[in-house]
């Protein structure tokens, strides 16, 4: 009988028994045809590999992510998950459809046809987040019609506006959630719904989101577990009291590993999936439930039956691992055929200008001077009590602080506050909007940081103390096109350009990695005290994130859902 491959003397997992099984494994047309101890004399095998007792485990299952976070294109992304041992992957390009809409969708999905990682997209369905930030492009039911007809979505993204779900039956996130119900019944839908417990939670289950990939807690899981909804655990969940209960309780149908966003210098250096896969079992979770959370049950919760498991008729992707605890890849093959080998050069060719013309040349904004960052308000002079949005290392959520400011002639005097300036701008002509406030805590305390990737709207966000580097820097991101600026006293400590829709590069994810780590380098020597200041500043204007955000709209309290004024009106 003929068969592609044979592999021989390998420890095969066995996703249905959770756990390792000696043999071989026969490969026909991309597929497993036969796993098992007997029977391989019958085999006339193309090529035939002796497995020498390594182990094989399926190609990784990533069910959460971004493209757009790493900051590179889904080719030189593809590049980098291969040598990672992850085979497939659900990308939501909501980013990419702040910038665009509909057609950012639709480009990102082209860029990804030819990646040797299979990339089955999830429909953006906040686009954008909330009605108080203004983006460059919108995605509308119709849309959303449009890509379900005619390119390859696995489901609905993360619902991100948890707040009208709850507060307004009409808004245009429960709308979607009505249409989806009602002309695709059968659409998994993806959800983000931080900190939520008891009956605000089961209304957003209620409302037909049946998972959760953000923050947890012991206490966040159980409720969400018990009402049926499905975890993703990325690795800012990965607690030691969160993994005690993953590893104790009887709970691996009801979770898996994503990574949700990574850092191009945190995938150079530590890998992707595999690197939350092997943490968990650095901090006690058997190899084999680790290994089921990051293949079995992801390809379960999106019905990708054809694949997380080795068993006949399963797509053939798999990963041959050298020492198991390390989770050491030696060989990764994708439909049954070698993609990467370790030791062996693995530099996949990136093009350039694979994007319309018109995404590299985005930001719509003209350059700014010093006096842009003169806070103008009406109040009276004197000593005035104002939001401060304090960051914290360890999250992306910020905390609204309540500090105290000086009003002269109709100008806050942000400078003699103790706190920073941050102050967003939009960059799509579609208005002007800016908005203004103070912040304080971990961030940096002295400079400037200016960036157009700043989630999700991707407007320009300037943090700084002083306004002539917070100039330079602004200014050095628009003559760009877009990416990130750091300034002190004059110098430009760091640039990163970013010039497809002003929020990736083209480069190849070494080179990415290298500037990321410079940029993080510099923001850090500004004393940004953060587990990831990138990550951290990007977030100031996400306002569904909690809980003090930013947009062009002004200060947003996101627990609220509402725009609120920097002075704090005494009662």
């Amino acid at each position: 009988m003929k068969v592609d491959l044979l592999i021989e003397n390998i420890h095969i997992f066995n996703s249905y028994f959770k756990k390792f099984i000696p043999g071989h494994a026969a490969v026909l047309d991309g597929r497993f045809f036969y796993i098992g101890h007997k029977g391989v004399d019958r085999f006339d095998a193309a090529e035939r590999l002796d497995g020498q007792g390594r182990y094989m485990i399926p190609g990784l299952i990533d069910i959460h992510l971004h493209i757009e976070s790493t900051m590179v294109t889904p080719q030189a992304f593809s590049n980098g998950l291969i040598r990672n041992g992850v085979t497939t992957i659900v990308p939501e390009p909501h980013e990419m459809a702040n910038v665009f809409g509909l057609e950012g969708v639709k480009e990102m999905i082209a860029a990804s046809k030819e990646c040797v990682a299979d990339m089955f997209y999830a429909l953006p369905s906040s686009v954008p987040a909330t009605s108080m930030e203004t983006t460059g492009g919108t995605i509308e039911i119709e849309d959303m019609d449009e890509l379900l007809r005619t390119e390859r979505i696995i489901c609905l993204g993360e619902i991100m506006n948890y707040v009208d779900i709850i507060t307004d039956r009409d808004c245009k996130t429960n709308q979607i959630l009505n249409h989806m119900r009602q002309h695709h019944p059968q659409l998994i839908i993806e959800g983000h719904c931080p900190q939520l417990l008891d009956l605000d939670l089961q209304r957003v289950i209620y409302s037909g989101v049946d998972s959760d990939h953000t923050h947890q807690t012991v206490e966040g899981m159980e409720a969400r577990i018990a009402a049926g909804m499905f975890l993703e655990i990325q690795e800012k969940s990965m607690t030691a009291e969160v993994m005690k209960y993953l590893i104790s309780q009887d709970v691996a149908e009801h979770f898996c590993f994503v990574t949700d966003d990574v850092m191009p210098d945190s995938f150079q250096r530590r890998g992707h999936l595999n690197q939350i896969v092997r943490k968990a079992m650095e901090m006690g979770m058997e190899p084999e439930k680790a290994i089921y959370a990051a293949t079995f049950t992801p390809a379960r919760r999106m019905r990708m039956y054809d694949r997380g498991a080795i068993a006949p008729g399963k797509i053939a992707d798999f990963v041959l691992l050298s020492d198991l605890e390390k989770l050491s890849i030696e060989q990764v093959y994708k439909n049954g055929r070698n993609v990467y080998s370790v030791g062996e050069s693995y530099a996949a060719a990136n093009s350039s200008y694979t994007f319309p013309s018109h995404f590299y040349s985005s930001v719509k904004l003209n350059e700014l001077e010093a006096e842009d960052f003169d806070v103008q308000v009406k109040a009276a002079d004197g000593t005035h009590k104002c939001r401060v949005m304090m960051v914290k290392n360890g999250s992306t959520f910020t905390e609204e602080h309540i500090g105290e400011a000086e009003i002269k002639d109709g100008r806050l005097q942000w400078q003699e506050s103790g706190f920073g300036l941050i102050a967003t701008f939009e960059r799509y002509g579609k208005g002007g909007g800016r908005g203004y406030g103070l912040i304080g805590g971990d961030t940096i305390q002295r400079g400037a940081v200016a960036t157009t990737y700043s989630h999700d709207n991707h407007n320009l966000l300037v943090v700084g103390h002083d306004p002539t580097d917070m100039q330079l820097a602004a200014n050095l991101v628009i003559r760009n096109q877009g990416g990130f600026a750091v300034v002190h006293q004059g110098q430009i400590l760091a640039n990163l350009q970013l010039p497809v829709g002003g929020i990736l590069t083209e480069a190849p994810l070494e080179q990415a990695a290298e500037e990321v780590q410079r940029l993080t380098d510099a923001m850090r020597s500004l004393g940004y005290n953060h587990y990831n200041p990138i990550m951290s500043i990007s977030t100031h204007s996400l306002p569904v994130s909690p809980a003090l955000k930013i947009t062009d709209f002004g200060l947003i309290d996101v627990n609220k859902g509402e725009v609120v004024s920097l002075l704090v009106a005494d009662h």
